[in-house]
């Protein structure tokens, strides 16, 4: 499809738009009757099991006590029929391979009955276990290819649910996914297994405080997940955006986002009909979606659930992007979750909103009305702020992506420097410490009053926001901003719980020893700050002076994927996740390698689009105008030799000097290619596709994009910035 034909369908969609459904009556139908609708949730449960059986399953997901193995028949077969009832005719079990994306295989419910009928089937063995291709999905070399085995676990925590797809109706079912030989090849079972360490040592340090609970200390995340939602019809005139997910190529629109006029705008009617669609798609599987609005660049939008336990909120958030993918088609729109789908405008994160607690003690980071006296919070805050500056390159390798790369130090993103944003508040109870040696007071938030006599005046919280920040401290919770739009939280998520993990046995350990409780507390948090704060800062994140204050500090700046990946291996990191039981040697090596491999596939898929586009559409394109071009100059300059031609003859030198700038970087990253494929070791060729290829394409791309804004608009086979991002 052409540039202008793509433009033309796309303007004809838009302008003849009509959703495929009827709006949804909320006066009939309210959200509350839909809400969790297709979730075999805790009130199925407690209507449906045995009352026995109901207590048990409950005692397994509130306080993590092994399920009885006895009652999984009962379980699965009350599951069944609530999901046949519905309209199901399958299940599958969901997991999360290293792919970074959701993975399931579906099973009937219908098994010959040995007479030529049928019966449904679902036991227990068939709830608690699968299997499925180990071998088929990235390992890191852990496994070889002749070995297939992988299972399948039903995580009991994360309740199963029914997804409606056109076709039908299937039961999932939450699942880890480990090899034959016990390794995790999947993003649930760290989780799980950090989430157990976190518990352990966070547990010793609230009963040195006298708190008291009965259920496990958990992470909770919260999610701001941002996407862009465009035309499908201009996606299936850019071969870019379908095969790397971003455009390759593009000229700078006449207008971006330079006005500020995008973000909290009025959303567009289709856009309005196609994310309240989806959020009812939600509603209906449990999700607790909350907010939704403009973002920043056009076009670019944010949908947000509340806090939830962080095993439930990742599992979710695979669930919002499936769904927010699958919504856009239906009403004639692309969801795109790359990082960067298009340059010098806003691309688009996740942000991971930490804390931890439970419903007993609350959140852990909680500081009170008077933080410089609750000793219990400033030893988990110092306790975080230790493991962040200990770890800040393995945490920065968690958000290493190819697409990433194109966000991190950008404007809209926090640098790759791991840093910690604190506030005025909690910085002043910092100094005090630090100077003095105690902490006297702390600073209040006061009143904000608005000098209108019909307004109400505000509470003023004792500090701003800062918004570059990569991993900001708000009110009682972390805010970590680094997170990709397309990526997991799992990784990050595991990192965090182990770190603090370390942290919290650490100060427990010291504590514990002590004969003096208050002095000891006392000690421990000067002693942290006086080792860790050099993290903390609470400026401008954006500016070059932060990069150069950052290295005196001796913080790392990995900038890009490859550099990063290294921080998953070092012994520093094996032996964090080792102590804890949350990664073997083994398991870290291989995510490294996938890493690499990740990469290095990323960026010879989008070389070898450049190729093709640029080759069989862009060169073609340019071509022809050039030769109407010349054709022109000829014409007039036969019917008036006297004509000034300087204009036309110059677009002609130039058009001709920007092609053979192309060619000359198109057989540069042909050589690259080549070299690339004789490359065995995934760490070379990661490196390799860094340092070489994507100068190279950079080259490819500079004198193509100058070629957009010279080339007539008929002439040129892709649409254009101005048309993909602004005509929704």
């Amino acid at each position: 499809m052409s540039g202008s034909n793509a433009r033309s369908n796309a303007i004809r969609a838009i302008t003849s738009y009509k959703p495929d459904l009827a709006p949804l009556n909320y006066a009939d139908t309210k959200p509350t009757e839909i809400y969790g609708s297709n979730v075999f949730s805790d009130k199925v449960m407690k209507e449906r099991l045995p009352r026995i059986v109901y207590k048990s399953l409950r005692k397994t997901i509130e306080q993590g006590v092994q399920l009885d193995p006895s009652l999984a028949d009962i379980v699965a077969s009350t599951m069944k029929d609530w999901a046949i009832e519905k309209g199901a005719t399958h299940f599958t079990h969901v997991f999360y391979p290293l792919t970074g994306h959701s993975a399931e295989k579906h099973d009937g419910f219908l098994s010959p009955d040995g007479n030529g009928g049928v019966i449904t089937e679902f036991s227990g063995k068939m709830l608690s276990q699968g299997e499925a291709d180990g071998s088929s999905f990235p390992s890191g070399g852990l496994r070889s290819t002749f070995e297939a085995r992988g299972y399948t676990a039903w995580d009991v925590t994360s309740p199963a649910y029914l997804m409606e797809n056109s076709s039908g109706i299937v039961l999932c079912i939450p699942t880890a996914f480990l090899s034959w030989t016990g390794v995790a090849l999947d993003r649930k079972t760290p989780l799980l297994r950090s989430n157990q360490a976190l518990n352990k040592q966070a547990s010793r340090i609230l009963k040195l405080f006298g708190k008291k609970t009965s259920l496990p200390i958990i992470s909770y995340s919260g999610l701001e997940q941002e996407f862009f939602l465009i035309d499908r019809n201009f996606v299936f005139g850019r071969p870019d955006l379908l095969t790397a997910g971003r455009t390759l190529f593009g000229a700078k629109p006449a207008k971006g986002q330079e006005f500020e006029d995008q973000y909290y705008g009025v959303m567009p009617r289709r856009v309005m009909s196609c994310i309240t669609e989806a959020e009812r798609e939600l509603y209906k599987l449990g999700v607790p979606v909350r907010t939704h609005h403009n973002e920043v660049a056009p076009s670019q939008y944010e949908i947000a659930p509340v806090f939830e336990t962080a095993n439930l909120a990742i599992d979710h958030n695979q669930l919002m992007m499936t769904v927010l993918k699958k919504v856009a088609k239906r009403h004639g729109l692309h969801c795109l979750l790359h990082e960067k789908p298009f340059s010098g405008i806003n691309g688009s994160g996740k942000h991971l909103n930490y804390s931890i607690g439970n419903a007993e003690v609350g959140t852990l980071f909680e500081p009170g009305e008077t933080p410089h006296e609750n000793a219990m919070f400033l030893v988990f805050l110092v306790a975080a702020i230790r493991g962040l500056h200990k770890y800040g390159g393995l945490l920065r390798a968690t958000v290493a992506a190819a697409s990433n790369d194109h966000r991190l130090g950008a404007n809209e993103a926090p640098p790759a420097i791991i840093s910690i944003f604190v506030g005025e508040q909690i910085e002043d109870v910092i100094d005090q410490l630090c100077s003095t040696g105690s902490a006297t007071h702390s600073k209040m938030g006061g009143t904000l009053r608005t000098g209108v006599t019909t307004l109400p005046d505000f509470d003023k919280d004792a500090t701003d926001r800062n918004r570059t920040s990569p991993f900001a401290f708000t009110n009682n919770k972390f805010e970590f901003r680094m997170v990709g739009s397309s990526d997991s939280i799992s990784s990050a998520n595991v990192v965090l719980n182990t770190i603090v993990a370390e942290a919290f046995k650490e100060a427990a350990d010291i504590l514990e020893a002590s004969d003096d409780f208050p002095t000891a507390v006392h000690d421990l948090i000067k002693k942290l700050l006086a080792e860790h704060r050099r993290i903390i800062f609470n400026g401008n994140g954006y500016t070059e002076e932060w990069v150069k204050e950052a290295e005196r500090r001796g913080l790392p700046n990995l900038k890009c994927m490859v550099d990063s990946i290294p921080s998953l291996v070092t012994e520093k990191a094996v032996k964090l996740f080792g102590d804890f039981g949350v990664y073997t040697r083994s398991e870290l090596y291989a995510r490294a390698e996938i890493e690499y491999e990740t990469y290095a596939k990323s960026v010879l898929v989008e070389a070898r689009t450049m190729l093709d586009m640029a080759g069989k559409q862009i060169i073609p394109a340019v071509i022809r105008y050039s030769g109407d071009l010349a054709r022109s100059l000829n014409e007039v300059r036969t019917a008036c030799p006297e004509a000034d031609m300087s204009v036309q003859t110059e677009l002609v030198l130039e058009v001709s000097s920007l092609l053979a700038a192309m060619k000359n970087a198109m057989e540069e990253i042909r050589k690259d290619l080549e070299k690339a494929g004789t490359m065995s070791n995934m760490k070379e060729r990661a490196h390799f596709c860094y340092d070489e290829m994507v100068l190279a394409m950079n080259r490819l791309r500079e004198p193509a994009d100058r070629l957009e804004m010279i080339v007539d608009k008929e002439y040129w086979p892709f649409p254009g910035y101005g048309d993909m991002i602004f005509e929704v």
